[in-house]
């Protein structure tokens, strides 16, 4: 996919392109390249619903490996090994990709290695245990390479004063976009049970239809959405040295970025473990059957939805570094109420006020990185963010298996602990000064 040819603002075109909302877009930015762009955050989030969350992760464990014991870990270790080669790579892709203004083709090829990848994973059958994680780890990896670039568009669409509404239209439209996709899922898992089908007859299909929504709703995206920032021209530079210059600029130049990276990195390691082990956390510590967890991912994906539409506004109005505060405030809350929860309905409570945090903080955290990344860098700068996150993935579920490993299976004392993440970001964040960070990008351009 070619990049966009300019930096400037589009010249107006037939009537039926409507102008964007005065104050909310930057200049030249139409309505229908906004939904170009959400519509990403919608086409990806069906990956991470089913592939990871719900159906690959418990077919592979239950099905390709056997039920082995090592079954667990050797697809943790997969997608580990998928996270470390983001955080090598990411930061030295994005630098080229600003170098070149050529965001769109990292994009495009990206989106492709992802769903050609999840194709693959519907020729994963029993004891085809090589070929799974082979290919688990590298739609992985592709996947978090474009969750990377299509937030670096952020800040060429939205205006500083409206990142985080514009933030929270994507990710509330993603989470729709999971929900789809785990509930045509769901529909087909149901006629093929009724059938007489075993798991690995139509588990092969669910991936084939993952990867085609995904292909599909990612269309839009690469018709639509242009390449605004002009090619930084920095000369190429060898994978670490990158990382390392990079983040030794960040010292030196952002110091503000930094703490957002050390911020970001805690509340995500957090985040992280509401999202792979929620449905363990249910089933282990509630008894929840696996209907009652199916419904789970449905309420914290409503909730999330509805989070990040509405906080984007009042991130907006109060401030990107009390918005986020309040959010962390809320995490610990939702930690507090899950470890309490006896009864049922109290954890219903827990999940419905993780959803809205989990819609509101991972939002809040795009819109802020926008903030503070110069503008001729926002592929490199996204892509340290990518780092701090991935980074958070192989943590925060690290310390939670740690923990109950420790205890005899303890999950309730490890969602506890796990509250410390939320308590750390919260920590950093106060150190945080945005318009400092704000004054330092400025300077920057």
């Amino acid at each position: 996919m070619m990049a966009g040819s300019g930096a400037g603002p589009e010249p107006a075109r037939a009537s039926h392109e409507t102008p964007a909302p005065e104050g909310i877009l930057n200049a030249g930015v139409r309505k229908r390249e906004v939904w170009a762009w959400a519509m990403y955050d919608f086409a990806n989030s069906g990956y991470t619903t089913v592939v990871l969350t719900t159906v690959f992760s418990a077919y592979f464990v239950g099905v390709v490996a056997g039920q082995k014991p090592w079954a667990t870990l050797a697809l943790t270790s997969a997608l580990s090994l998928s996270y470390l080669l983001i955080m090598l790579t990411m930061p030295a892709l994005g630098a080229r990709a600003d170098a070149r203004a050529g965001k769109r083709r990292l994009l495009f090829t990206s989106t492709l290695g992802c769903v050609l990848a999840t194709s693959m994973l519907a020729f994963t059958g029993p004891g085809d245990i090589a070929w799974g994680l082979a290919f688990i780890a590298i739609s992985n990896y592709c996947y978090c390479v474009g969750e990377a670039i299509i937030a670096a568009f952020l800040p060429e669409i939205a205006r500083p004063q409206s990142l985080g509404r514009v933030s929270g239209w994507g990710w509330s439209f993603g989470y729709f976009g999971g929900m789809l996709a785990l509930g045509l899922s769901l529909a087909l898992v149901a006629w093929a049970t009724e059938q007489g089908w075993n798991a690995s007859d139509y588990v092969p299909y669910v991936m084939a239809l993952t990867a085609a929504i995904f292909a599909v709703a990612a269309v839009p995206s690469f018709l639509f959405l242009k390449e605004r920032s002009p090619a930084s021209r920095k000369p190429d530079e060898p994978m670490l040295q990158r990382l390392r210059n990079a983040w030794r600029d960040t010292g030196r130049h952002f110091p503000d970025f930094r703490l957002l990276l050390f911020c970001g990195a805690c509340y995500h390691a957090g985040i992280s473990v509401v999202i792979t082990l929620s449905a363990v956390y249910a089933s282990e510590a509630m008894g929840f059957t696996m209907p009652q967890t199916m419904m789970l991912v449905f309420t914290v994906n409503i909730a999330a939805a509805a989070g990040a539409f509405l906080f984007g506004y009042l991130q907006d109005k109060i401030g990107h570094k009390q918005a986020l505060s309040i959010t962390l405030v809320g995490w610990i809350v939702m930690v507090l109420l899950a470890y309490s929860a006896r009864q049922v309905w109290v954890f219903w409570c827990a999940a419905t006020v993780a959803g809205l945090c989990m819609g509101t903080s991972q939002s809040a955290g795009r819109a802020m990185v926008g903030a503070l990344a110069p503008r001729q860098r926002l592929a490199e700068f996204y892509s340290l963010w990518a780092f701090a996150t991935q980074l958070a993935a192989v943590v925060g579920p690290f310390c939670y298996g740690l923990v109950t490993w420790l205890t005899g299976g303890n999950h309730r004392l490890a969602l506890l602990c796990t509250g410390l993440f939320f308590v750390a970001g919260l920590a950093v964040l106060a150190r945080l000064d945005f318009h400092r960070g704000a004054l330092a990008r400025a300077a920057s351009a």
